[in-house]
């Protein structure tokens, strides 16, 4: 019953998501005069469909994404004529190309204001109260256990959770003596202090306890917005670095992808929710890259025909579409090795 539950979430998920994608291109190139020709949500065969003023509404067989297509969106079918997407000036292509992006956007920042809204927004107490505990660590093998509060580290008191990892700072490789308080009572308990690896300090595998505050529904929606810009500016930032330091990013495929929602799907409402929220804002940043094929390399192709005041060739926009096919299927390639390499098929619904 539980991978059949991991199962619909990994379908409903990715699907919404690329509906929503889908949805902001239909929406915009509605308003902007194209012809619409097919609007479906998954793919193969038809199961359900309605034509109405020209466009067929349909629901496919395979519940996986959406599609829409537009009159005269491919080179080799467009003929110029009015109501074709690559007849429309050089602005209004951009619009519709931005609209499918901006639409991930706009889910991940109602998602996250959602779930800030139901469940608060989590920050880390400050007092020296253990959240929970390293496996193989010093804490763990010292017998610490999470809610445990340690009161003074050889003899200084500890007030907040800063006075742990300032005091633990010279500890590194001693033995080093706690007292903890635990429900009722208090117990000393002797610590080999570890060593980080990096900064050399003080270390024993704590992480503090987490707890939740409740926000107005206005609030949710600052964080909301908020959010989907950080994880924006974390993700550029990650990849620049691997870029400048000539290192191979850490990139999921869609086998990683459906793996962390399988898990995702399994451990409740909110991290599931979460999860969509953080996948909606990666397809919209991955689409604004300005890669061949992807609605940003549409963008500056689109940007360039406005600066030069001509319109784009047909087969120059051929050409351009088979170099970002191409370059995604590399990346395709590149990213299921890395899921398959780092995951083992066999983990997959663990």
């Amino acid at each position: 019953m539980t991978i059949i539950l991991q199962i619909l979430g990994i379908a409903f998920g990715l699907s919404f998501l690329i509906f929503i994608h889908e949805l902001g291109h239909f929406t915009v190139a509605k308003l902007c005069g194209v012809r619409i020709l097919t609007f479906a949500f998954g793919f193969g065969p038809d199961l359900v469909k309605v034509i109405h003023k020209g466009t067929k509404y349909c629901i496919k067989l395979f519940p996986f994404g959406g599609m829409v297509a537009m009159a005269g969106e491919d080179p080799d079918s467009a003929t110029g004529d009015k109501g074709e997407f690559l007849s429309l000036p050089w602005y209004k292509k951009i619009f519709i190309a931005f609209a499918g992006p901006f639409s991930n956007y706009i889910l991940a920042a109602i998602l996250f204001a959602m779930i800030f809204s139901l469940w608060g927004v989590s920050q880390v107490s400050p007092l020296p109260q253990i959240g929970g505990v390293v496996d193989q660590q010093a804490a763990q093998q010292a017998g610490l256990v999470p809610n445990d509060i340690i009161k003074s580290i050889n003899g200084k008191s500890v007030n907040t959770w800063a006075d742990i990892a300032e005091t633990l700072e010279d500890k590194a490789d001693k033995n080093t003596v706690f007292v903890i308080e635990r429900g009722t009572y208090s117990f000393n308990v002797n610590v080999n202090v570890g060593k980080n690896p990096v900064t050399n300090l003080g270390i024993i595998g704590i992480y503090p306890k987490v707890i939740k505050q409740n926000i107005s529904i206005f609030k949710s929606i600052e964080y909301g917005a908020r959010s989907a810009i950080v994880q924006t500016t974390l993700t550029i930032s990650y990849l620049a670095d691997k870029i400048v330091t000539f290192e191979k990013p850490d990139i999921s495929g869609p086998v990683g992808i459906m793996q962390v929602m399988a898990k995702a799907t399994k451990d409740g409402l909110e991290n599931y929710l979460t999860l969509i929220a953080i996948i909606s804002v990666a397809l919209g940043l991955f689409n604004l890259f300005p890669l061949p094929f992807v609605d940003g390399g549409m963008i500056v192709l689109f940007f360039v025909e406005g600066i030069r005041q001509k319109r784009i060739g047909l087969k120059v926009i051929q050409t351009y579409n088979t170099i970002g096919i191409i370059i995604i299927g590399m990346i395709f390639v590149f990213a299921t090795y890395n899921d398959l390499i780092r995951l083992g098929i066999g983990n997959f619904f663990k």
